[in-house]
């Protein structure tokens, strides 16, 4: 089976230094409880070549063995309240992309 990766994209939020010290002082002590959670990776976008700013300001990868994993740990209630906080911080929105891996 493949390991499933749930993507969190966030926009430029409002105020960056606000979304930081959320982001890692309140959010992912949240999203770090979600069960059956293999990895996390975090991701800080960069200009461009040109200078030109990220398509996404911050990228959060959430990692699973598979979609049987995926499907229980953001079934949880600790995924509901980790997807409930995101507004609290980001201000510029988020999308989200499941994808698999291979």
């Amino acid at each position: 089976m493949a390991q499933v990766v749930v993507n969190v994209m966030y926009n430029a939020p409002a105020d960056p230094e606000a979304f930081e010290a959320y982001y890692f002082g309140t959010h992912m002590p949240i999203a770090e409880k979600i069960p059956s959670v293999e990895k996390v990776v975090l991701l800080k976008g960069l200009p461009g070549p040109d200078g030109s700013p990220p398509p996404y300001y911050r990228l959060t990868q959430i990692w699973f063995a598979d979609a049987a994993a995926m499907a229980a740990g953001m079934g949880s209630a600790e995924a509901h309240a980790a997807t409930g906080d995101i507004p609290n911080f980001a201000t510029g929105g988020a999308s989200v992309m499941i994808s698999e891996v291979g």
